[in-house]
């Protein structure tokens, strides 16, 4: 291809080749036209023009299809004395109207409050806006009918059931927390700012099925940290990340960098974030959630004894990563030697134990990393899931030189292990559902990533915060190309300024 650009030739011809390399390379072709004739009906018209003009139109329509990565921001933080749950902004309907909603890898659907919900909060102690979404008023919007594939489809998953009297596809959520919540699905327009390679963030919408809640109940009534509803990013087929993989918009996968400081934020993408030094583990087969096999928990480097078939997979029992959850929960069998094991090296370090409700909390008077051990979570892969003291403490109150540090992994009866925000915060988490795998590295997530969008050798960089600002990178490509993009990308945009479109 290198070589024609040397050859020579008229400049039409020239124009046309390279605009089919810009194509390949530079996705940022302009998304709307004007509809006007801009050659005349004359045999004199120049048909090198006409090639690079048909090949601006296939070049829009290939972008429109081409799977790319989706960025969201992040506010929110870890910290229960703070905020305790993480949250992104969505628009859905026509016209779009802005909504807040929880992150959470725990659950499947998306669902947000709607007009006459019983229970639904009218103000948050977040300082956001929360208002209900009225189906009447979006232009796009109509009800999912039982026979509908997403309704077939949740009913095998106990996320939908059918009233046959009135035609209408519902749900009934019940969470861990013991909060509840019950609607019917609608199909509307979810609006999203769609990462290209080469280019930057572009205007996109797809349409989706969503929950609209006509009642809550528990935790999701109290306006303490209040949000319009959930998101959920779970691995079924009713989730968004699955809607519109399915429709070819984005990969199968998704991935997050939570902030781990007072301020939180964070990175949110559909898409795949590549930094290197990730490691992963498979996901456990055929499983609702995203469970992996935790094989062992050190302690200092020690394994701590347990027996593995503690962290073993079943019905009620199992390893599972969970944005929706705050802290940690480790299986009864597991809780005790681990907690044992951390409350010696503590107290052996002068750390003083304080009572408070619920939790086991220390007085400490030095650095919490001098004080506490570091805990590795082993996973299937020789994967290993390493945690500083302060991926798993909470510090409640300062006074007097003294710092109040509680464990934030508690124990659970049973054998369900749930992998929260305190452990997932500061670390990049790749839900890859494409090659069945978990992936993580502990980041500043403060700092930038790189995100595939797959196209060919292209990855974007995304900005940590709650704007979320997105800048792009073609790293991969051969440096011998660079001036070819270029000149191919001026000279197409000096043959479309002049294009216009039947």
């Amino acid at each position: 291809m290198a070589r024609s650009f040397a050859t020579g030739g008229k400049l039409p011809v020239l124009a046309a080749l390279l605009f089919s390399l810009m194509v390949a390379f530079c996705d940022g072709l302009p998304a709307t036209m004007t509809l006007e004739r801009a050659f005349p009906m004359s045999p004199d018209v120049d048909l090198s023009q006409l090639v690079a003009c048909d090949m601006a139109r296939h070049g829009r329509r290939l972008q429109s299809t081409t799977a790319g990565a989706v960025n969201f921001p992040v506010f929110g933080t870890y910290n229960p004395f703070i905020v305790g749950l993480y949250y992104t902004k969505v628009q859905l309907g026509n016209p779009p109207k802005d909504f807040y909603v929880q992150i959470d890898s725990g659950s499947d659907v998306l669902w947000v409050g709607c007009s006459s919900c019983s229970g639904c909060p009218s103000e948050s102690s977040l300082k956001i806006p929360l208002k209900p979404f009225d189906p009447k008023s979006s232009s796009s919007s109509s009800r999912v009918p039982c026979s509908d594939k997403f309704c077939t489809d949740g009913m095998r998953f106990s996320e939908a059931s059918c009233s046959v009297q009135n035609n209408i596809c519902s749900y009934l959520f019940q969470y861990a927390d013991g909060s509840t919540t019950s609607g019917y699905y609608v199909s509307d327009t979810l609006h999203f700012d769609k990462i290209l390679g080469g280019s930057a963030t572009t205007n996109s919408s797809a349409n989706i099925v969503f929950g609209c809640s006509t009642a809550v109940g528990g935790g999701l009534n109290d306006t303490d940290s209040a949000v319009d509803g959930i998101f959920g990013f779970g691995p079924q087929n009713l989730s968004v990340i699955s809607q519109l993989a399915s429709q070819g918009l984005t990969p199968k996968v998704f991935s997050h960098c939570l902030k781990g400081d007072d301020a939180g934020g964070g990175i949110l993408v559909l898409g795949e974030i590549v930094e290197p030094g990730m490691v992963y583990s498979p996901l456990v087969p055929s499983q609702t959630h995203y469970n992996l096999n935790l094989e062992s928990i050190s302690v200092n480097g020690k394994p701590l004894n347990i027996d593995p078939s503690t962290f073993a997979t079943s019905n009620n029992g199992g390893t599972i990563i969970d944005s929706g959850t705050t802290i940690a929960y480790l299986a009864e069998k597991a809780y005790q030697p681990f907690i044992t094991a951390i409350d010696a090296t503590a107290t052996s370090n002068s750390a003083l134990r304080v009572p408070v409700k619920d939790l086991l909390c220390y007085s400490v008077t030095s650095s919490v990393q001098n004080v506490f051990p570091q805990v590795t979570l082993n996973f299937e892969g020789n994967a290993s899931m390493d945690l500083s003291p302060r991926s798993y403490l909470l510090k409640q109150v300062s006074s007097s030189g003294a710092s109040i540090w509680c464990v934030g992994i508690m124990g659970i009866q049973g054998g369900l292990s749930l992998i929260g925000d305190i452990v997932l915060k500061d670390k990049i988490i790749v839900y890859d559902l494409e090659k069945q795998r978990i992936g993580w590295k502990n980041y500043d997530c403060s700092r930038s990533v790189s995100v595939s969008t797959l196209n060919s050798g292209a990855t974007v960089t995304v900005k940590a915060g709650p704007s979320n600002e997105v800048s792009t990178a073609l790293r991969t490509l051969p440096e011998k190309w660079t001036l070819w993009i270029v000149l191919a990308c001026i000279i197409c945009t000096s043959v479309l300024s002049n294009c216009k479109f039947i």
